[in-house]
C-alpha cells in the first residue's frame, strides 16, 4: 500500500527556516463554501474560537492588509480601518487573491505570502495558548502559539470583530 506523501507548503518552509515551532493537521478538504472555516474547525476537532481564518483587505491609505479572525466571527471593517489608521477598508475581490498572496481561496495563510503585508489578528488570540491558521493550501492547518504567529508575521493584536447582538 502506498504511503501518503506529506505536504510542505511555503508557510511551513518559512516557519522551519525561522525555527518557529508549529504542528500541522491535515484534513480532507471539501469545496470552499459558506461557513468553510467552521467546517474546517469541525474536521480538525478544534474549537472555532482557536481556529482563525485569513482575510485580505484593501485600505484607502495603507493598501493591502491581512486579517486573522476566529472562523465563527465576522470582521468589523470600521474597527479594522481605525486600528490600521485608515479611513476606509474593504475586502479584496477573490480574483485578486492569488496574484497578491500566492494563495487560493480556502488556503490563504497569513504566513509566507508573496509580500509581507501589514497583518492584524483579533485580540482574542492572545488569550489562547495555541491558535490554528491555514497552512497555505486547502487540507492543511497549522497550530502554533499566538506569539509565534506574531514572530512570523509581525502582526498586531487588535479588536477587529463585530460584536454579537
Amino acid at each position: 500500500m502506498a504511503k501518503k506523501k506529506s505536504v510542505t507548503t511555503n508557510a511551513m518552509r518559512m516557519l522551519k527556516a525561522a525555527k518557529i515551532p508549529f504542528e500541522e493537521i491535515e484534513y480532507e478538504a471539501e469545496e470552499v463554501g459558506e461557513d468553510f472555516g467552521v467546517k474546517i474547525a469541525e474536521l480538525t476537532g478544534l474549537a472555532p474560537e482557536m481556529s482563525f481564518k485569513t482575510l485580505v483587505v484593501r485600505g484607502e491609505k495603507r493598501g493591502i492588509m491581512v486579517v486573522c479572525i476566529p472562523v465563527n466571527c465576522e470582521v468589523d471593517l470600521k474597527k479594522l480601518a481605525k486600528a490600521a489608521g485608515d479611513k476606509k477598508v474593504e475586502m479584496i475581490h477573490v480574483k485578486e487573491l492569488l496574484s497578491l498572496t500566492g494563495y487560493i481561496r480556502g488556503g490563504v495563510s497569513p504566513i509566507g505570502m508573496k509580500k509581507q503585508y501589514p497583518t492584524y489578528v483579533n485580540e482574542t488570540a492572545q488569550e489562547l495558548s495555541k491558535i490554528a491558521v491555514s497552512g497555505g493550501i486547502c487540507g492543511v492547518t497549522l497550530i502554533m502559539m499566538p506569539q509565534d504567529l506574531q514572530k512570523a508575521t509581525n502582526c498586531e493584536f487588535v479588536n477587529i470583530v463585530k460584536e454579537e447582538n
